[in-house]
């Protein structure tokens, strides 16, 4: 009969005893006991080795050494850059390997899974066409990314985004959507980064304005003085400013991974951190998993902050600009644009019309007959000039 299941290191005990004594053969010995002659030599040779009965108990059938499993510590440093970072298996694993721990993507997302560490969210197809300036500075997107609730007020988190390297050169948190915090933001990552060739915005506020056909304002004005070109995105169409939408996605995913921020102070706190981690830690994926500051280097063009007057071609007629942006011209007052009030303009007169032109720009044209003015909104080129 088999062993009893009741009492199985009783029967143990009495086949060694058996087997040594010697006074049955072993095959029959086995066979009286119900068990194969490999069970029987297998407790036998235990008891043998060590010549105590207690070697008899049941041992784990785990294996010594799992080379395939993850060691402890690494699991653990898995899961705390998860939690910490909130990022997927891809950047992780770029993390382990500045830390020495190198392990295969599929082995990092299983123990993600297996710690219960992946949300469905998290899932998403990967983009299959990306666009991108050829240099860093060539052009730089800025946008609000919406606003947030605060115990008192909201806040709205301003980012200043590099085309090419990805490298968030500046990100604030404003109380609002005003051009004088976002001229002072600007002016302030202009003076630590330089001024970029070009910068690619929304139709919204403050460089927005649905006064002329340019959508100057003042602000958009104060960037073509610093010889910056302008270029806006597509109404209803944010996939135009790809790269800061997706960099917003990020910051939201960051700002919900850890606890909101309520105050303004606490907003410029998390913003500051997750700019380092974005800049300097985070791998990107469109980047060959380099960190954008790893694509990124400082204009060469400074801020200047007294930038030198327009100069138009030779034998131009040039007039000022009254504070409301109306035009003088022949004892008469027409509007030109609001946003470019003070400012020095040319005039160009075609039959009985006047065409305005501000910088490279034609801004306005005026009817002298009937003093009517129209808004246009085809720009020449710089080069023509």
């Amino acid at each position: 009969m088999p062993w009893k299941v009741t009492d199985i290191m009783e029967e143990r005990i009495r086949f060694v005893v058996r087997a040594e004594s010697r006074q049955t053969d072993f095959s029959s010995l086995c066979r009286e006991f119900g068990i194969s002659r490999t069970t029987g030599y297998r407790w036998w040779q235990r008891f043998s080795e060590t010549g105590s009965i207690t070697n008899l108990h049941e041992r784990s059938r785990r294996p010594h050494r799992s080379p395939s499993k993850t060691v402890l510590e690494d699991e653990r440093c898995v899961a705390v850059l998860r939690k910490r970072y909130g990022w997927g298996g891809k950047k992780l694993k770029v993390l382990l390997e500045r830390k020495g721990v190198f392990l295969t993507l599929t082995t990092i997302n299983r123990i993600l899974k297996r710690n219960g560490l992946i949300n469905r969210k998290d899932s998403h197809s990967p983009a299959t066409r990306r666009f991108e300036r050829e240099h860093p500075n060539e052009l730089w997107q800025m946008d609000f990314k919406g606003d947030f609730n605060m115990r008192r007020g909201r806040c709205y988190p301003l980012s200043i985004l590099d085309d090419h390297s990805r490298f968030a050169v500046g990100l604030f948190a404003l109380t609002g959507t005003g051009g004088r915090g976002v001229n002072r933001c600007l002016i302030k990552t202009f003076k630590e980064y330089g001024v970029p060739k070009a910068m690619l915005l929304d139709h919204g506020s403050p460089w927005w304005g649905a006064s002329n056909g340019h959508g100057l304002t003042w602000l958009s004005v104060s960037l073509l003085k610093q010889d910056i070109r302008l270029y806006w995105s597509g109404v209803r169409h944010p996939q135009t400013q790809g790269k800061v939408e997706r960099f917003h996605r990020t910051l939201k995913h960051d700002v919900l991974h850890h606890s909101r921020p309520l105050t303004l102070g606490e907003w410029e706190q998390a913003l500051h951190k997750f700019r380092y981690e974005y800049n300097y830690i985070r791998p990107h994926e469109a980047l060959d998993m380099l960190v954008p500051n790893e694509r990124y280097q400082a204009s060469l063009k400074p801020y200047n902050p007294d930038p030198p007057e327009w100069e138009y071609s030779e034998g131009s007629i040039v007039n000022l600009l009254n504070t409301q942006g109306c035009l003088d011209y022949q004892q008469r007052r027409y509007f030109v644009c609001e946003a470019l009030a003070k400012e020095r303009v040319k005039i160009e007169q075609v039959r009985n019309r006047l065409i305005v032109r501000y910088r490279h720009m034609y801004i306005r044209e005026i009817e002298l007959e009937t003093g009517k003015t129209i808004s246009i909104v085809r720009p020449v080129s710089k080069n023509a000039l």
